[in-house]
């Protein structure tokens, strides 16, 4: 870096292994001041390189002032595929403040033979598609989980990294537990509770893509929440094309 470069703040909106990875490789280059943000949901959030802030903006407003207040120069935004709320937000804010948006999404799963997907549109359509009298394994964090508790027809394991505020009723296990998941994991965790059903989301990659190739062996329905609609477009897929595009930008 030349004395006249001067270094960019790049404000990571996070909370996935995108942007751990893509803060870990900013991090390296002395072209960039790194800030990620987290919104706080989980309680030992893994090491992130960087500085880091904790918590809600308020709103699209709020973002932008940080990100006047805070000199940013670029906003990236890795949050998981289905955070539409502070994507609007980020594109809001830059739009405000003049700041550049870019947009790390991992690409959505597709189905392949042997797959038996059922589409929802949303938590509450997923909610009604479970068959009565059916054991479904739940794996979409705490955002509508309301819907499934509230199918008392239904057997419900939901996986999660953070434990439910209220006591679970009797119709409904939690399991506590952080991916990465294996195949061998979640075969078993599939034949050990009888699961006959699974219902999530369509989040990509390959961190908990297990339960795909658990449900597609043993030939079990996949009832599949689809992505929010009229999303920001992504400018990037992985990390190394997030760093080309921001580097490409630079020169």
């Amino acid at each position: 870096m030349s004395p006249q470069t001067a270094v960019k703040r790049v404000l990571i909106l996070g909370g996935t292994t995108e942007a751990r990875e893509l803060a870990a490789e900013l991090a390296k280059d002395r072209r960039w001041s790194i800030i990620s943000s987290l919104a706080g949901r989980t309680r030992a959030p893994a090491h992130i390189a960087g500085d880091i802030r904790i918590g809600g903006f308020g709103g699209p407003s709020g973002l932008a002032d940080f990100v006047r207040a805070d000199n940013v120069d670029v906003i990236i935004d890795a949050t998981h595929p289905y955070a539409d709320t502070i994507s609007d937000n980020a594109c809001a804010a830059a739009l405000a403040t003049g700041c550049r948006y870019l947009r790390l999404c991992r690409p959505p799963w597709h189905p392949v033979r042997g797959d038996a997907w059922v589409d929802a549109a949303d938590s509450e359509a997923a909610a009604r598609l479970i068959k009565t009298g059916a054991t479904a394994l739940l794996t979409i964090g705490h955002k509508g989980l309301g819907l499934f508790i509230a199918r008392r027809d239904i057997r419900l394991i939901a996986r999660m990294i953070e434990p439910m505020e209220d006591r679970a009723p009797d119709h409904v296990d939690i399991i506590l537990k952080r991916p990465p998941f294996s195949l061998e994991d979640e075969l078993a965790l599939m034949r050990d509770r009888q699961v006959d059903t699974l219902v999530t989301k369509n989040a990509g990659g390959t961190m908990v893509a297990a339960k795909l190739a658990a449900a597609r062996t043993l030939g079990l329905p996949v009832i599949m929440i689809a992505r929010p609609q009229n999303q920001p477009p992504c400018d990037a897929t992985t990390v190394l094309q997030a760093i080309a595009l921001l580097s490409h930008d630079d020169t």
